[in-house]
């Protein structure tokens, strides 16, 4: 079994050796680093604050994908303007969907940062000073979540037939009569589009997700119909 391990490990098929163990126990070793990393930042810091499945989701899956395809081409020996020219990339992605918050855009960065550097680091650079980057970066994402308690203002479009309140006179009438029907807590609101012929209006409210023991999981909450 081991002559045929070691027989493996020197056979090549099209020039490209079957097995590389130093590579493979490299990226394995630095995939669970990374993933490491990814999880506790995620998972343990963005997700209890804002308690979004979807970008949880999304982020695990990117630093995966991007940690997997920087290494791969480092290891043929990438040049370092075409793998600043794939950061690019990643790093102004939009989803079509629906815009994505500051907030959210920032943890994107995070991610894709972490993933590039946990995958291109040099043998010019230790594994210690590989991990103080990775804590250091946690550290401050945790003092700014957990320490700080930087609330995180979120904000959702309603339809709202009430327009006699829509009146910057009426605004207290306006967000108690928005709260009641929420239940949630409002910091202010905006009046966007107003229809008269209907006699609605569209109201964004903003609200902090911290202060909520429910979160609306639509982008757009009607308060009446909008055909």
């Amino acid at each position: 079994m081991i002559n045929m391990i070691l027989c493996l490990a020197e056979t090549k098929l099209f020039g490209i050796e079957i097995i590389n163990y130093s590579g493979v126990l490299e990226l394995f070793i630095r995939f669970i680093f990374n993933f490491l990393v990814t999880t506790i930042i995620i998972r343990h810091l963005y997700y209890p604050t804002t308690r979004r499945k979807d970008y949880l989701f999304t982020y695990i899956l990117l630093s995966t994908t991007i940690f997997l395809l920087i290494f791969m081409l480092e290891s043929v020996k990438m040049k370092i303007g075409f793998a600043l020219g794939l950061f690019a990339i990643f790093g102004i992605i939009r989803y079509r969907t629906n815009p994505i918050p500051i907030k959210e855009m920032t943890y994107i960065f995070v991610v894709i940062g972490l993933s590039v550097m946990n995958a291109m680091s040099s043998k010019k650079i230790s594994y210690a000073e590989l991990l103080l980057v990775n804590i250091i970066i946690i550290a401050i994402i945790y003092l700014l979540e957990k320490v700080w308690l930087l609330k995180h203002e979120s904000s959702k479009v309603i339809l709202y037939e009430k327009i006699e309140l829509i009146k910057p006179e009426k605004q207290k009438e306006l967000i108690a009569d928005l709260e009641e029907r929420t239940g949630i807590s409002i910091s202010r609101v905006e009046i966007g589009k107003i229809n008269f012929l209907k006699d609605t209006a569209r109201v964004k409210v903003f609200y902090f997700e911290t202060d909520q023991t429910n979160h609306f999981e639509d982008d757009d909450y009607s308060t009446a119909d909008d055909s």
